[in-house]
């Protein structure tokens, strides 16, 4: 299994919209780095529900449930994209300061490359945030 993190404006696209909706489609990524990211998911890989701009915390965790398909949004054909199933919210959220607080994550992408929406978590570091947000690995 591997590990990833998905970044959503929660004005465009929420937690509470994701877990009321159960599964649905990642669709808008328009960054071919964030684009390959996806490509490269598993089904079963599960991710970090990231709310971006104002709140930047990790809320919930998902999982990928449909493999890397043609985006219908996108009127390139460039971009495709995952579908994803709420799985829990993390009793505590996460937020980027924390992140940045922990010296074990700063290897992070999260950090590295702050603008890319979906990014990939090494097992040590997932395990670790988990821990932070009061939930298991």
């Amino acid at each position: 299994m591997k590990y990833w993190l998905m970044k959503s404006e929660p004005s465009a696209w929420s937690w509470e919209q994701q877990v009321r909706k159960k599964v649905e489609s990642w669709n808008g990524v328009r960054n071919y780095q964030a684009a390959n990211n996806m490509k490269a998911m598993s089904l079963g890989d599960r991710a970090f529900f990231y709310h971006s701009v104002d709140e930047k915390r990790i809320v919930g965790i998902v999982e990928v449930v449909k493999l890397y398909y043609p985006d219908p949004t996108d009127e390139t054909g460039r971009f495709g994209m995952v579908d994803v199933k709420a799985l829990m919210p993390l009793k505590t959220p996460v937020t980027l300061a924390q992140i940045k607080a922990e010296p074990k994550l700063q290897h992070l992408p999260l950090i590295r490359q702050s603008r890319l929406s979906v990014l990939p978590v090494d097992a040590a570091s997932w395990k670790l945030i988990c821990k932070m947000g009061g939930v298991e690995a």
